[in-house]
């Protein structure tokens, strides 16, 4: 915690998790120790980069006041070290003053006010930070138990992706097997009906013929009889 004398600031620095195109924010707590009104403005020298809620209210005697501020979308890597800065100043109000109150002349040096002014410098972060690197990781020694089990538990995952694509794969050439299968049987049910219709029509020929030669036969014996009494009548 840091004073600004009639008020106490946490933090001391501003740290924003940075990712390029994505807003960042981070937040610091005022607190007056002090019995009176205190009057606060926050400042920064670089305003278009950095939303600040509020930038100035009032800290009731013994109350604290959260202040947050917003970093905007960054299209650009920041440098090393960010020379952004903030300053919050404090000053004395009279009692039962409201946020409507301040006015930015209660914030000038040059009336004789006595007004604290406190510096914060800026430090980005970054928002994916990497994994600490775990003892006993060097070269020539054995790789960590957690990384073994990751590489076992990836493996399995493997091996039960390509059971289950060799039982897909069975299923396919079961259902193809058993289409080919139907596709015979249809044949030879269609050759063999092709071939009992073949046998019917033969039947019904022979059959058509046999009556035709059995009713000449019947004709020539009656012209037989018939003859035959004529000559005996004659």
């Amino acid at each position: 915690m840091s004073m600004g004398d009639f008020i106490c600031i946490h933090p001391s620095e501003l740290k924003f998790p940075f990712e390029l195109r994505r807003q960042s924010s981070c937040s610091m707590q005022l607190t007056n120790r002090t019995e009176k009104y205190v009057a606060f403005k926050v400042k920064t020298t670089n305003p278009k980069k950095y939303c600040v809620r509020p930038n100035s209210g009032i800290v009731l005697p013994g109350s604290s006041c959260n202040v947050s501020v917003t970093m905007q979308a960054q299209k650009e890597a920041p440098p090393d070290q960010c020379r952004d800065k903030f300053l919050v100043q404090s000053v004395i109000a009279p009692d039962g003053s409201t946020n409507k109150d301040i006015t930015p002349e209660m914030f000038n040096k040059e009336d004789g006010r006595v007004v604290k002014e406190f510096k914060m410098r800026v430090i980005y972060i970054p928002a994916n930070p990497p994994s600490p690197v775990p003892e006993g990781s060097e070269e020539g020694t054995p790789p960590r138990s957690s990384s073994l089990e990751n590489g076992i538990q990836n493996f399995e995952e493997l091996s039960r992706s390509l059971e289950d694509t060799k039982e897909k794969s069975s299923e396919v050439w079961s259902a193809i097997s058993k289409l080919t299968d139907e596709k015979a049987s249809a044949l030879q049910q269609n050759q063999r009906l092709r071939q009992e219709l073949e046998m019917m029509r033969k039947d019904i020929s022979k059959s058509r013929s046999g009556g035709f030669s059995l009713m000449f036969v019947v004709l020539i014996g009656l012209l037989g009889v018939l003859i035959g009494y004529v000559v005996k009548r004659a």
